[in-house]
């Protein structure tokens, strides 16, 4: 099975596939195939999805439309939160709910093995994730999981996990405006673990900066085609997972790895964060 270290630098981000507030069906659950469909066409390697968008929808489209999965293909999940009938997030991080979501990963998208899954630290928990992450090395262990990797969460709490278990990831919130883990991503390029942004394209209220604008025009490309390009130049272990629920704006996210920044653009674009 392949692993996160063997894939293409843009995945796709399964959160939009669901409906409003990643809560419930799509609007246009053909649309919803097609695009993952599209995507697969166009080669992408890397899925990433959660039980916990829908929940559960994200998983059944990615099943019901791609199972049985190509061999290249990478499936990578999320742990560590459940969604309340009203479309709450709340914590499930108990080392016993770590190990339910892990298995019920595994029989959502019907495989006997996940290549990667992350523990979503909640916002609000206070304290050492340690059992919660020795149930994953355990499940690692197991052969259920290929590797481990962490989201939301400091360089302290990397450090102090990685004497349990490797860490082959790290997904954090980041983007050009949103820029607080610049020196954790040189840190963790130190180390040769991926960081994977989320909210890469500034998440429930897009990048809309004038600078951004500019760029995309001197390149013919979109203003968010350019926020892609500058992540995948601002540092080789930077994986993208951008997310949509329109094959037309896939491809075009896609067509972000062709686009080539220049100096000048660089020195512009680093000014707005």
């Amino acid at each position: 099975m392949k692993r996160l270290s063997d894939v293409k630098r843009i995945g796709f981000g399964a959160m939009r596939l669901t409906g409003p507030g990643i809560f419930g069906p799509p609007a246009d659950p053909a649309e919803a195939r097609r695009v993952l469909l599209r995507a697969v066409d166009l080669g992408v390697d890397h899925i990433d999805t959660s039980d916990y968008y829908g929940p559960y929808v994200a998983n059944d489209l990615i099943r019901e439309t791609l199972h049985p999965y190509p061999p290249e293909l990478v499936l990578v999940t999320k742990v560590g939160a459940r969604r309340s009938d009203d479309g709450g997030w709340h914590p499930a991080f108990s080392p016993d709910e770590i190990r339910s979501a892990v298995h019920d990963n595994l029989g959502r998208l019907g495989v006997e093995r996940i290549a990667a899954v992350n523990l979503r630290k909640m916002d609000g928990w206070e304290g050492s994730m340690a059992d919660q992450w020795t149930v994953l090395a355990e499940l690692r262990m197991q052969g259920l999981i290929g590797d481990l990797g962490l989201s939301s969460v400091s360089p302290a709490e990397v450090e102090e996990l990685q004497q349990i278990a490797p860490v082959a990831c790290v997904q954090n919130h980041y983007n050009l405006a949103h820029r607080q883990d610049d020196d954790f991503i040189d840190a963790l390029n130190e180390q040769g673990i991926f960081y994977v942004p989320f909210f890469p394209l500034g998440g429930f209220n897009p990048l809309d900066v004038e600078t951004l604008d500019g760029v995309a025009a001197k390149h013919g490309a979109t203003s968010m085609q350019v926020a892609l390009a500058w992540l995948l130049q601002r540092s080789p272990n930077i994986l993208l997972i951008p997310g949509t629920s329109s094959v037309a704006h896939l491809e075009e996210n896609l067509a972000a790895g062709r686009l080539k920044l220049d100096d000048e653009d660089l020195v512009a674009l680093d000014k707005i964060g």
